[in-house]
């Protein structure tokens, strides 16, 4: 499989790569243009910043199963279209973590103590002492707007240096924000509170110009603000205008709405420090980004391993080998029961039971979904896109879990809804690995799910099993299981045949003719 790689990243990445065995071509500074007509060769793509991965050209990306960001920012990858097409996304939000967090005290410190400033002045020949009163950081309060990975290690970092530090952040809970000597506090009451303020948030709907006009007019009078997360979470002109007066003191700034700046007037103002969005730029962050993504995209396209994706449930390689065999349980039933439920479906639930309620869920019932629709789609479905094309068709997805699992140890069960009509089908797994289907719609059964199955049901009368087995062989066809059930002795029943060829519809046709044979399905996983 091929990898195309649009951005400078280490070369210790692109060896990790083809160590594992892929074709890796290093192509930066191509032009969109470019871009879209050499796409459609490549299984994945390894970004940076520069490369806007637009809907256009995913949609050129005919091959395309992975986009791995080297960083942790994304916002120059459509992931909605990506989503889509099954393609999956993702980052290493881990690898630049210290550098950026670093970054932030290193700006924190130099619109502080005016730093840069004073190192201009000098380098022009001046001693102006007096014109460079910094303040301290001692007993300051600095607030932070995201307590992530990088707002924490800035908050640790910030209490070294014996800061009184506040926090906003919607997912930090009050326990852990204390047990970490943080007091959390509401975005009105930080910006009331901060001496200094610095951003460490994605930029979303919610977040954009979060710091405009309004807000600023609500900080205290010479607070100072440091951005090294991303432009446009501050409105630029706002700022601007809030420095020419004073009101901010000062401003530290490493990315922008527009980057490279072009004319903007915040780079004219003396009491702004920036730098040309170094949050990341190290040896070392450079080097643990690169073989982390590098890592990443050969797990997925080599083992199919999914780590740190942002349009899919990463497992953790720990995980893998106990989810792997509910995964793949999961994908059987939903293929099973795609096959035996007739008509529109408006409700999928899948149900943990036992052990299984105890494992991370969420790529399990993705696994379940994504078995349900490949059947029944033309379009291609994967573990990216399932739930996406569920909700589109309008399809509810639900999930179970309860600690009775009956007779085993585990199970997983799907029930398949539509207008007062369902179907209910379940598994479990033998020797810890093995895929059974051991329940369908009330029958007892114990089937390998694998290959071509014919799924009957039937009077429970003698003859029937001696005469599906007598017409396959007049067909020429190997029968390698037969798995039965009953409701009672002489009521309805089920038998499900493991056959070894797919049967002709002329075949299909014969069983439906023999004798106490209610109905047939046709069934292939």
């Amino acid at each position: 499989m091929k990898v195309l790689v649009s951005d400078n990243i280490s070369l210790r990445g692109v060896e990790i790569m083809k160590k594992a065995g892929l074709d890796v071509d290093v192509r930066v500074g191509m032009k969109p243009d470019e871009l879209k007509a050499c796409i459609g060769q490549y299984e994945g793509l390894v970004i940076r910043s520069a490369t806007k991965v637009t809907a256009d050209v995913i949609e050129a990306a005919s091959k395309l199963k992975v986009i791995g960001r080297a960083g942790s920012g994304l916002d120059n990858v459509d992931k909605a279209t990506a989503s889509k097409k099954g393609i999956v996304v993702m980052n290493t939000p881990g690898g630049n973590t210290m550098t950026t967090a670093e970054h932030s005290m290193a700006l924190l410190f130099s619109v502080a103590r005016l730093i840069p400033q004073a190192t201009a002045s000098m380098k022009a020949g001046k001693w102006e002492k007096k014109k460079f009163m910094g303040v301290e950081l001692y007993h300051k309060t600095l607030g932070i707007i995201g307590l992530g990975n990088i707002g924490s290690q800035v908050a640790k970092k910030a209490q070294g240096l014996e800061m009184n530090v506040i926090a906003y952040d919607p997912f930090l809970s009050e326990d852990k924000a204390a047990a970490t000597g943080i007091r959390k506090v509401s975005l009105d009451e930080l910006f009331v509170e901060s001496d200094f303020i610095t951003i460490h948030t994605p930029i979303t709907a919610e977040t954009k110009g979060v710091i405009n006009s309004k807000t600023i007019s609500n900080m205290k009078d010479g607070v100072r603000i440091i951005n090294c997360a991303r432009g446009g979470i501050i409105n630029e002109t706002d700022l601007y205008e809030a420095l020419k007066s004073g009101k901010v003191a000062g401003a530290a700034l490493d990315v922008f709405e527009k980057e490279p700046p072009d004319n903007n007037p915040l780079l004219t103002l003396d009491n702004v420090v920036c730098t040309p969005h170094l949050g990341a730029s190290t040896e070392e962050a450079q080097e643990n980004v690169a073989v982390a993504v590098a890592e990443q995209i050969a797990d997925y396209l080599v083992f199919g391993v999914i780590r740190n994706a942002v349009n899919f449930p990463s497992i953790p390689n720990e995980q893998v080998p106990r989810l792997q065999p509910f995964i793949n349980l999961a994908e059987k039933l939903g293929g099973f029961s795609a096959q035996i439920f007739e008509g529109a479906v408006t409700e999928i639930t899948v149900e943990f039971r036992g052990a299984a309620a105890e494992i991370n869920t969420a790529p399990v019932t993705i696994a379940a979904i994504k078995g349900f629709l490949t059947p029944i789609l033309n379009e291609t479905v994967n573990f990216v896109n399932a739930p996406i094309i569920a909700k589109e068709r309008g399809i509810e997805m639900k999930e179970i879990k309860s600690s009775d699992a009956g007779d085993y140890n585990s199970m997983i069960a799907l029930r398949i809804k539509e207008k007062g009509r369902e179907s209910y089908v379940a598994g479990t797994l033998f020797s810890k690995k093995d895929p059974r289907i051991v329940l369908i719609n009330g029958f007892k059964v114990e089937i390998v799910p694998e290959g071509e199955l014919l799924l009957i049901y039937n009077n429970d009368k003698p003859g029937v099993i001696g005469s599906i087995g007598s017409l396959m062989g007049k067909n020429n066809i190997n029968i390698a299981r037969m798995h039965f059930g009953r409701e009672s002795a002489g009521g309805m029943a089920i038998s499900v045949v493991s056959i070894d060829s797919v049967p002709s519809p002329e075949v299909i046709e014969e069983v439906k003719r023999l004798p106490n044979i209610l109905s047939v399905k046709q069934i292939s996983l």
